[in-house]
């Protein structure tokens, strides 16, 4: 065989493999993958959101109103703070249970520093401060067990919720109610920016944001990185800005409360700060790399102990709204004031019925001696009179705060609950009318038959 007839072996050739695609197209792609491979990631957050949204619109009609928006921000605060430090620990794999009575000792903290008379007075700014401390210091206990006895997280911040609950209980059993007259206490739950200033925090917070991506963008372009999906980042600053500005028109929007709250800005706020220390520090670095392997991150020289046991002071020292929500038998001075009016007009209100009974509602209650369909007028004209001569008070007139049985409260009602109320109380009437005049021509008819 000669060398021109000899076959000459080598690789097939392999086909270039086929670049990924990008903007929209790309990122449907990976979306399609994700789920097939079932890292679903936020989906099903945003579709048990989406339910239990469509869920209330149905239960509730004012869900969506202004009024319930503002409502919505001020009493999801507290819980919010208290997700933003349990974060760092689940991160490491371990689990808090602690944080909601923990939470509670930072409010007493509060409640018993501000207390007048007690002897400890300070101002409520310096007592927020105080009871970060208090808190912190307790996730420093919790997490060195964790971290140099080897105590499972489940079990130490088990006994911790068992521990803290007993000790709210007990300084409120001696103390009883303790009123909260702090007005930088109670600013953080009923402090309401006006339109103006609303409209600035939004405008801020779209320029900060566009600013830290616009500089991201720089920076990649000079390190020659290509910037993926520019349609991605136009979007997103384009959401964030609708939802800054939007977020403050229908807080604008609302009668009572009416504006911006604090609470919210204060959430945004740490929302910022907590996610740069996660993405953008070397504490971040180090909490997801021993949350990813402990030991590999010990080898690597990182301290595993210590980043435990920050990561369970920042859960238990997270600045909760009013440093940790106030328990259930707290109050501040204007809920007792309003509460002490409305037993008072409750009061009232009993003493008004004992001297003018209202009607009864079945014949065998009536007194009087008329017999047959005679007993049915009378009743009639009773029910009739009791509400001509009771008019339903007019709940759209202007009130001032203090109690619903008299009517001088409840700024937020509308002309649709009292005509609610209207058409429940002749609906009421006609179902006594007809109960009794039933059952009076059932027994006639038994009494007196046809023929």
């Amino acid at each position: 065989m000669s060398a021109t007839e000899a076959d000459v072996v080598g690789q097939n050739p392999v086909a270039p493999p086929e670049p990924e695609p990008t903007g929209l197209a790309g990122l449907y792609r990976r979306g399609i993958d994700n789920v097939k491979s079932g890292n679903l990631g936020v989906l099903p957050i945003a579709v048990g959101i989406v339910f239990i949204v469509v869920f209330f619109s149905f239960k509730a009609t004012n869900f969506f109103t202004a009024n319930n928006f503002d409502n919505v921000i001020i009493q999801m605060a507290g819980t919010a703070m208290l997700a933003y430090g349990v974060v760092f620990v689940l991160l490491l794999g371990e689990i808090d249970l602690s944080i909601s009575y923990v939470a509670g000792i930072g409010a007493i903290t509060v409640a018993e520093l501000q207390l007048p008379g007690s002897g400890h007075v300070v101002n409520g700014l310096i007592a927020m401060v105080i009871a970060v401390v208090v808190c912190a210091l307790i996730g420093l206990i919790q997490g060195s067990i964790v971290a140099f006895v080897g105590v499972p997280s489940f079990v130490v911040t088990l006994a911790g919720f068992l521990i803290w609950q007993g000790v709210i209980l007990q300084v409120l059993e001696q103390r009883g109610s303790i009123i909260i007259q702090d007005r930088w206490i109670n600013y953080t739950a009923s402090y309401f920016f006006s339109n103006l200033a609303g409209w600035l925090i939004a405008g801020i917070i779209t320029l900060i944001y566009a600013v830290t991506v616009v500089g991201g963008v720089i920076g990649k372009r000079r390190a020659r990185v290509s910037v993926q999906n520019p349609g991605l980042v136009i979007a997103k600053l384009l959401g964030v800005a609708i939802a800054a500005f939007g977020v403050v028109a229908i807080t604008n929007h609302a009668r009572v409360p009416h504006g911006l709250p604090l609470a919210g800005v204060l959430v945004v706020i740490f929302l910022v700060v907590l996610t740069f220390l996660a993405k953008r520090t070397t504490f971040g670095r180090h909490v997801y790399a021993v949350g990813g392997n402990a030991e590999a991150a010990r080898r690597a020289g990182i301290n595993v102990p210590r980043i435990r046991i920050i990561v369970f002071m920042i859960s238990g020292g997270r600045p909760r709204r009013g440093a940790g929500r106030i328990p259930r038998r707290t109050r501040d001075r204007h809920s007792l004031q309003r509460a002490q009016h409305s037993r008072v007009c409750e009061r009232r209100h009993l003493r008004r019925h004992r001297r003018h009974p209202p009607a009864r509602g079945h014949a065998r209650h009536d007194r009087t001696q008329a017999a047959g369909p005679l007993r049915a007028l009378v009743l009639a004209r009773r029910v009739a009179r009791q509400l001509h001569e009771r008019p339903l008070p007019d709940l759209l007139a202007k009130r001032t705060a203090g109690c619903d049985v008299c009517g001088s409260v409840d700024t937020t009602r509308n002309a649709s609950v009292a005509d609610m109320l209207r058409l429940r109380r002749e609906r009421t009437a006609r179902e006594r009318l007809q109960h009794v005049g039933g059952g009076i021509a059932e027994r006639a008819r038994f009494r007196h038959p046809a023929g």
